[in-house]
């Protein structure tokens, strides 16, 4: 199967009492048509709880319609795209499997976009919240995701373009270190000894940057232990 754009979706913030800081964009619905993309995110969309999400290294969010169908068996619930918060729904390439720094193209190489995905989605608590506003089981939410390390990447934005569904993604770059998108979300989540193994790729995003020198810090015994 030839690897595509299934839909392209945005959201703008909506005020949620659950929400950590009282508003929350993760409702992303799908656009029609052409969209542009920009440096720091898709047209259309603006990030709530800029603390912690958006900027240059998590410009646009991607997930995977086969790990959604995944969740759908599950949760025994259908999930439409756009639903886990991404920006855009894939079809036919595993977006986990991908090393980290991986360029993606989306569309022509004149008018499309180059993508590079180098950071993962971390669960957190707006993210149960919105799923259990949506009738889904959310008991142990957080940890359940957490523990099937299907968490998406986030993209740079290295050629803004024009992207609309159905367009042809296009793997034109491989960085060959073995590090992969699912090995950072372990690293980061469930297994921070593998922090050192993240050492290998090149322009980690710098709030990853910090935690991988702590953490071989420590491992070295120059700094001191959390426990």
């Amino acid at each position: 199967m030839t690897a595509r754009l299934l839909t392209v979706s945005v959201g703008q913030p909506r005020e949620r009492d659950w929400a950590g800081i009282g508003r929350t964009s993760i409702d992303k619905r799908p656009v029609t048509g052409p969209v542009r993309v920009h440096e720091l995110g898709v047209e259309g969309d603006r990030v709530s709880d800029t603390r912690h999400h958006g900027g240059r290294d998590q410009a646009v969010y991607a997930y995977a319609r086969e790990d959604l169908d995944f969740w759908e068996e599950q949760l025994d619930r259908s999930i439409r795209d756009g639903h886990f918060g991404e920006n855009l729904t894939t079809e036919g390439i595993d977006l986990n499997a991908l090393e980290v720094g991986t360029r993606l193209r989306i569309g022509d190489e004149v008018d499309g976009v180059l993508l590079e995905a180098i950071s993962v989605r971390i669960p957190c608590n707006d993210f149960k919240c919105w799923m259990g506003e949506s009738g889904y089981e959310t008991r142990a939410w957080v940890r359940r995701f957490t523990a099937e390390a299907r968490p998406g990447p986030y993209f740079r934005v290295l050629q803004p373009g024009t992207i609309e569904a159905g367009a042809p993604v296009e793997v034109v770059y491989w960085p060959g270190h073995g590090v992969t998108i699912r090995d950072m979300f372990v690293a980061l989540t469930t297994d921070r000894s593998r922090l050192p193994d993240l050492q290998v790729v090149e322009g980690l995003p710098a709030k990853v940057q910090e935690k991988v020198d702590i953490c071989v810090r420590q491992m070295a015994g120059t700094l001191p232990s959390d426990d």
